[in-house]
This record gives structure tokens, C-alpha cells and sequence, in this order.
């Protein structure tokens, strides 16, 4: 029987391992490499899914943790899932829960059932085991569902990390055995091991063998230097399956991107550009601006001159400026709408570059624009 979620590779670059394919899913067809913007509590933060749709995402995130906190998992199910519930008929990936759960801290204890924790909104109990996890993603009905696992921080002990790896392979041989609606939800298994090459290795093998429809690998951008994090990233790519999606969770500068996709990885997400667009940041094609920045105030041309999205076709860096000074909330939906425009599109050339065999070319022409990038060519 054929997984629910399957990957089709096009194309490989002759001189990187970056590869072309597309994702197929309930929900559609996901070109790839691809960027999915997130959308935490079954919203992109500031974007309505029909201008998520119109800049050509066509796959976004959303987040166990906080979705059975509120409004409830539950909830969700009994409103037709997380696919009527947001109006996104598109395709939707769920996160375990388990890197929320980790980055509680003193607010949860880890043991081999699962992680004790006290909610961030009320401070009541709750136990969350990869059962449960999984329960709550069937609950939401996403197209993707991931394992629960123990994501270790950085710097941590070799031995807390193989511990904490191994108990990830046990959670998620658990997850799949609870999991049984394979033909409407895929799950994917995801390689942990920290920054230990030979760790992530053993991690790899172990999960490889469960034979899922797709992996990710976890525990990278949290914290570790950016040559550490290319050099596990490029080992690890490698350690997992030709023919099946590879998924690195969390990334999402456009350096990393670049990196990732050059490493053979087909998807990526991060919080950032709609974080960004909130605190008054704006990727442009010449690198990060602060539209808060007084240079700005009367400067009437577009955010980005190479860019066509809505709001730089429409409003100038002033405007930008004036709204997010007055606090105007259009400040965060139009730099938002930009941010992920801007990722978005970017992963679209990416894409045509690899067709046409000149990733390495269309790489070099971005990081000489883009400013502090070039230093890395």
C-alpha cells in the first residue's frame, strides 16, 4: 500500500546534492524544496490563508502543544479537523509537541513515559506521551504528523544525548504503533543526536529502519554555531533515504536554506519572518532592514524594488515605518506578507535554478547581494 505522503524527485543538481521534487499529499501537490510558513494556533500570525494561498505557500505548520491547550484537540476533531476549522484546504503539517514541551525547562519532567508539564497559560498539569501525541494529531487531521522526541539543547553531554536519542527511537516505535490511520495521515520519524556525527548516525539507522513515509532531523539552530550546524546538517542529510521526503525543522534564514537544500533537504519552517515582521524586520533582496529606523522616515520608495508582492507594490518604507512607530496593527500584516513572500519566493527560484542546473550560480548571485553574505561564498 502506497504512504499517504510520497516524494517524487525530478531532478538532482550535477555538481550539489540539491534535488527538485514534489511532495504529494491528501490536501495537493507540495513543490519542493519548499519553505512552509507556520501557523502555531491554526493561524499564519497576521495573514488570512487566502493571502498565505495567493503567494503560492502550499503547505503551512501548526503546533500540537499549544492546539491541545487551546481550543482543544477535541474541539478541533468535533469543527471537521484543522483543515475546515482554519479554511485551509491545503496541504498542513503537525509538530509532536515534544520541542515545546522541552523548552518548558522547570516546567517539565522527562521520564520514559512521556514528559510531565504545567501549562504556560494556567499553570495546570498535563502528561504528554508519544500516545498521547499522537491522539491529539489524529484529532487534527493534519496531512503530516510527526513522532514525539526528545530534543536535546546545546552544549549537552554525549551520554545525556545517546540516552536521549535512544529513548526518541523507543517514543517513536510507540508512535507507530498507536498511529493507524495510514492511509489518511503519514507519519514521520525524526533523527535526533545533537551535534555527534556518530550519533547522529546510530539515530538515523534506527529510525531508517521503521521504513516511515518521511523523516526530519531535529535538535539543529538551537543555539550551536553556525559551521557546527553545517557540519552535522551535511553528515546527516546523508544518512537518510534517496526516495523519501527529508524535513529539517526549524530553519529558516535564508543562508540556512540555501545550505539545507544544497545538502539535499526538501523541507523547511521557521517562525522567523513572520517574528521579524512583528518586531519591524524585513528581508529585502539586499539583506535584514529595521523599518523603525529613522533614515526611513522619509524615504517613499517600496520595501524592495525586486520584490512584487502586495505590500511592496503598494506601500512605501515611510508608510511601513509610520504604522509600526503608531502601532498599527496593519505594521505586522504587511511586513508579514512581505517576510514570507520573500521566503516563498526565494524557494522558488531555488527550485527553477535546480531544474536548469544552476543552483550553485543563483546561490552565488543572492548571497552577493544579500549583505553579510557574501563573506560565505
Amino acid at each position: 500500500m502506497k504512504n499517504a505522503v510520497y516524494i517524487d524527485i525530478l531532478k538532482k543538481d550535477s555538481r550539489t546534492r540539491a534535488r527538485r521534487g514534489r511532495l504529494h499529499t491528501p490536501h495537493g501537490t507540495i513543490e519542493t524544496p519548499v519553505f512552509m510558513p507556520v501557523g502555531t494556533q491554526a493561524t499564519v500570525k497576521a495573514m488570512r490563508p487566502e493571502e498565505v494561498k495567493d503567494m503560492g505557500a502550499e503547505i503551512i505548520l501548526s503546533n500540537t502543544y499549544h492546539l491541545y491547550l487551546r481550543p482543544g484537540d477535541n474541539i478541533v476533531k468535533e469543527a471537521g479537523g484543522l483543515h475546515k476549522f482554519m479554511n485551509w484546504d491545503r496541504a498542513i503539517l503537525t509538530d509532536s509537541g515534544g520541542f515545546q514541551v522541552f523548552s518548558l525547562g522547570k516546567l517539565r519532567k522527562i521520564s520514559e513515559e512521556g514528559v510531565k508539564f504545567r501549562s504556560y497559560l494556567d499553570g495546570s498539569p498535563h502528561m504528554l506521551t508519544p500516545e498521547k501525541s499522537i491522539e491529539i494529531q489524529n484529532n487534527l487531521g493534519a496531512d503530516i504528523i510527526m513522532a514525539f522526541d526528545e530534543c536535546a539543547p546545546y552544549p549537552a553531554d554525549r551520554n545525556y544525548v545517546k540516552n536521549s536519542l535512544e529513548r526518541t527511537t523507543r517514543w517513536l516505535k510507540r508512535c507507530r504503533d498507536f498511529h493507524k490511520d495510514v492511509e489518511r495521515q503519514s507519519l514521520f520519524g525524526i533523527m535526533q543526536g545533537g551535534m555527534y556525527i556518530d550519533l547522529r548516525k546510530q539515530s538515523a539507522e534506527e529510525i531508517v529502519d521503521l521504513d516511515l513515509p518521511g523523516y526530519a532531523i531535529g535538535g539543529l539552530s538551537v543555539g550551536e554555531p553556525r559551521e557546527i550546524m553545517y557540519e552535522v546538517l551535511n553528515e546527516a542529510a546523508d544518512f537518510l533515504p534517496q526516495d523519501k521526503p527529508r524535513y529539517v525543522m526549524g530553519v529558516g534564514t535564508p543562508d540556512h536554506l540555501f545550505q539545507g537544500v544544497e545538502f539535499g533537504i526538501d523541507m523547511f519552517d521557521c517562525v522567523l519572518p513572520t517574528r521579524l515582521a512583528r518586531n519591524g524586520a524585513a528581508m529585502i533582496s539586499t539583506g535584514r532592514i529595521n523599518i523603525k529606523n529613522q533614515k526611513f522616515e522619509r524615504d517613499f520608495t517600496p520595501l524592495d524594488h525586486e520584490c512584487d508582492c502586495y505590500t511592496c507594490r503598494n506601500y512605501s518604507r515611510a508608510y511601513l515605518r509610520h504604522l509600526y512607530k503608531s502601532n498599527e496593527i496593519l505594521s505586522s500584516m504587511l511586513l508579514s506578507e512581505h517576510n514570507l513572500h520573500f521566503l516563498v519566493n526565494m524557494m522558488k527560484n531555488i527550485r527553477q535554478a535546480i531544474e536548469e542546473d544552476r543552483f550553485l550560480e543563483y546561490k552565488r548571485e543572492f548571497y552577493n547581494k544579500y549583505e553579510d553574505y557574501s563573506k560565505l561564498l
